[in-house]
């Protein structure tokens, strides 16, 4: 599995990887707590999210210090962290309740503009029939028409945020599929994802051994993968 820039390796990600099993390498390097909290899922369930994080700091209003700059701006600098969306990026926000939606099909449709890789958010979306037809991915808690308007903030973008157990750094690769969303960490990214790719290769062997009528038993014994 090569790559030689982002596009390819998310690529390749895609069409040769799966959710569970980059999870369960992370897991034999040590790193356990890389997957989003289980309620995070796609808006249709063929969606496919892979690439790097553009971190959201989100706040409830009442949260935001009034001498911040997002204090006064309607949204805060929801604007500008969207603007700021480079391609294949996602967007990614945590900080906030669940009170209201964190993302529409406004915020979609420039994100598609700018090629951007879609949005995952720790929380709901809305104007889902809207973006059901862009088919642009998104992971979320489920949708919730009512606005962020009067309820919360962006405060801060491309920094460091907190979303379940996950600590997300800006440029991490972003992985989602029907099976959950997990982050890859950027320092291990290469190892990562060659691991995984090498675990596919022997699942896919134990698959054809034991449709060949190989047990469970001899097939873990043989392979060491189950």
């Amino acid at each position: 599995m090569y790559w030689e820039n982002d596009r390819e390796l998310f690529d390749a990600i895609r069409k040769n990887l799966y959710t569970a099993v980059v999870g369960d390498i992370m897991d034999t390097m040590g790193l356990c707590h890389q997957f989003l909290p289980a309620c995070i899922h796609p808006l249709r369930e063929d969606m496919i999210i892979v690439g790097r994080a553009m971190t959201v700091q989100e706040s409830d209003i009442e949260n935001v210090a009034q001498d911040s700059p997002a204090f006064d701006k309607a949204f805060g600098i929801m604007f500008e962290a969207l603007d700021d969306l480079k391609e294949d990026e996602v967007y990614i926000c945590s900080g906030s309740s669940y009170n209201y939606a964190l993302a529409g099909e406004l915020m979609a449709t420039r994100a598609s503009y700018l090629k951007a890789a879609g949005f995952v958010v720790n929380g709901y979306i809305r104007d889902t029939r809207g973006l059901l037809k862009m088919g642009m991915p998104v992971f979320s808690a489920g949708s919730y028409a009512q606005d962020q308007g009067v309820r919360g903030k962006v405060t801060a973008y491309r920094v460091p945020i907190r979303f379940g157990e996950v600590t997300v750094e800006p440029g991490d690769i972003i992985f989602g599929d029907i099976d959950g969303v997990l982050v890859i960490p950027k320092a291990f990214e290469n190892e990562i994802i060659e691991k995984a790719y090498e675990k596919v290769m022997g699942e896919n062997k134990v698959a054809d051994a034991i449709r060949a009528g190989m047990s469970t038993v001899e097939a873990f014994s043989t392979f060491g993968i189950m």
